[in-house]
């Protein structure tokens, strides 16, 4: 019988090791796998990539990531937090001790998309003209010069959901969904944080991403 609840995060973290590349769902404080989050430095992983919109969030969920430099490569969106003062990560990223892959939006959603399905690359006017796509391969498309772009995938993606049921299927309470239905799609293993857990299957309209893309659920209070 299909049952993907785990009893606690500690087993649904089971075999997260050193080295992994991250998937981290989340926008703004909807959708954060605080709780998973922290589980990265509870394990003593090191040499990770975290691809996440706004790597700030890390730092405010789990600060000895950077602080003890568990973290060596990001691919994000946005770095800086409303009050302009420099995170962990920054002074690091500052001092040449963690590399930095900034993104536009929109091109970090698509990429994400596009390894989830099986697309190796695609073309985008995204950022033509600045300092993003300098040394990248340009091409002309009707007249307008585009960007190639590479799809993103993982070894891990961590996503926290409102609701599951244990074949794994997954409700998002509202922007809660943000980036972590392409994640989970474009990871190995996929670990889900969620507020309660169904004995019943979800009904159809409430599946907002399959149980196929996800391997382990863990409840986790808010």
């Amino acid at each position: 019988m299909i049952n993907k609840v785990v009893r606690d995060i500690a087993q649904a973290m089971a075999g997260v090791t050193s080295g992994a590349s991250i998937m981290i769902g989340g926008f703004g404080n909807a959708g954060i796998p605080a709780a998973l989050i922290r589980t990265l430095s509870d394990n003593d992983l090191d040499n990770l990539t975290l691809i996440i919109n706004a790597i700030r969030r890390v730092d405010e969920c789990e600060p000895v990531l950077f602080a003890e430099q568990r973290v060596s490569h990001v691919i994000s969106t946005s770095f800086r937090g409303p009050d302009a003062l420099p995170s962990n990560f920054e002074r690091q990223w500052i001092e040449g001790r963690v590399s930095l892959e900034i993104q536009p939006q929109g091109t970090f959603a698509e990429r994400i998309r596009a390894g989830g399905a099986g697309i190796a690359a695609f073309y985008t006017p995204t950022a033509v003209g600045t300092p993003l796509v300098e040394g990248r391969e340009l091409r002309e498309f009707d007249g307008e010069t585009c960007v190639l772009e590479t799809a993103l995938t993982a070894d891990v993606a961590l996503l926290r959901a409102q609701k599951a049921d244990r074949f794994g299927n997954l409700f998002f309470q509202g922007t809660q969904a943000n980036f972590g239905a392409a994640m989970a799609t474009a990871a190995a293993l996929t670990i889900v944080e969620v507020e309660e857990i169904s004995d019943e299957p979800l009904p159809p309209e409430q599946v907002h991403l399959p149980g196929i893309y996800v391997q382990r659920v863990v409840q986790v209070s808010r």
